[in-house]
Order: structure tokens, then C-alpha cells, then sequence
């Protein structure tokens, strides 16, 4: 079992990426947000799932051991395979997988492409009481406002994953001077110049 990978990266799509270690290429398939922040050229430590199926040996590689384990719970529920599991992951954070399912709230899963009514609802009957939200999903001191989700909704509006934006505009907001912070227009700015024009949308 391959359950993490450090290297190089060789390349890097909208849904994957492929990093050497060993002198080894390996193709391994990544949320959005990893794959939006993969260089070519610099290292890459991924915690990863291999699955295996009679026609292919497919690798899943997340930022952190919290997405690993909440994509292998995604895979326990009934209808969710490798594919819409990632692409839960490409657009929600932990966090607001576990709020979503703590609070029986079956919408964000719905807005996630691949996955139908029936599934999102099972997503939230099934995981019931296996994931809960962390005490801190935020990086320690920053800031969290009203001024910052304003900035993640307009994110959102502009095509956005919900995982994506949420960390864009919370690492912006801890980036910014306290003139800045207080500002939605002068906020969104600077994430949309530091995230970039040639940026994956989720």
C-alpha cells in the first residue's frame, strides 16, 4: 500500500498531478485546491489512498490526513465512488463536510457535480456521527469576519470552489494590513491578484 508520497513535481493538471520520487514518476489524482497550488519544479508531499481495480491501480493524494480519512468514509457511503469523493474534497473543506453532516444539511453535497439528491442525502444519513467539525479549522490567529466570508462568497460568485475560495479569502485576510481587513473591495483585490489570472477553478 502507497499511503504517502514526497518528490518532485513533474506535472500538474486541474484534477492530478504526477511527482517523482525514486527516479519514479507517479500519477496520483488531487483535489482542486492541491492541484491549484502545485508548481512544477518544487517538492510535494501528498498522504495517499491506492485503489485497486481488476483494470487499474489508481492513486488519490490529499494536503492532509484529515481529507484522506474523511475520503475513505465518502467511500463507505453507498454511491460514492473514488471520483465523486474527490470531487466532494475539490469543493468542501473537513470542516464544512462535518458541519454539513452535523447539521443534516444534504445542500452543499448537491452542489457538488456527479452527486445527485439521493446521494448527498445519504452522504449525511451515513456518516452521521463519524466526522465532527475540528475546534480550530482556521491557521492559528487568523482572522475570521464578516469582511473575510464576504470575500469568499464573492469568490464563489466568480466560479470558485467553496473549499478554495474559504482558504483563499482566510489566508488573504491573515496576509492583510487591518486597513485592509476591514475593507471587502480592497480584500478581494489582493486575493484575486495573489491566487492568480491563470488560477483552476474547482
Amino acid at each position: 500500500m502507497i499511503s504517502s508520497l514526497r518528490g518532485t513535481v513533474l506535472h500538474a493538471a486541474s484534477d492530478h498531478v504526477v511527482i517523482e520520487t525514486g527516479g519514479v514518476g507517479f500519477s496520483v489524482f488531487v483535489p482542486a485546491d492541491v492541484a491549484h497550488t502545485a508548481r512544477v519544479g518544487e517538492p510535494l508531499q501528498l498522504h495517499t489512498s491506492l485503489i485497486v481495480r481488476e483494470d487499474a491501480l489508481t492513486l488519490y493524494g490529499f494536503g492532509d490526513r484529515d481529507e484522506l480519512e474523511i475520503f475513505g468514509q465518502l467511500l463507505s457511503v453507498t454511491g460514492v465512488g473514488p471520483k465523486s469523493a474527490l470531487g466532494v474534497l475539490s469543493h468542501l473543506t473537513v470542516d464544512q463536510i462535518a458541519e454539513a453532516v452535523t447539521g443534516e444539511d444534504d445542500a452543499p453535497f448537491r452542489r457538488v457535480s456527479g452527486i445527485g439528491p439521493k446521494t448527498a442525502k445519504l452522504i449525511v444519513v451515513q456518516l452521521a456521527g463519524k466526522v465532527q467539525p475540528r475546534v480550530a479549522s482556521a491557521p492559528a490567529g487568523a482572522p475570521v469576519s464578516a469582511v473575510t466570508d464576504q470575500v469568499a462568497a464573492a469568490l464563489i460568485g466568480l466560479g470558485w470552489s467553496e473549499k478554495i475560495a474559504t482558504d483563499a479569502a482566510v489566508q488573504t485576510a491573515e496576509d492583510a494590513t487591518d486597513a485592509e481587513r476591514e475593507s471587502v473591495p480592497a480584500l478581494l483585490r489582493r486575493a484575486l491578484a495573489a491566487m492568480g489570472p491563470g488560477g483552476k477553478r474547482g
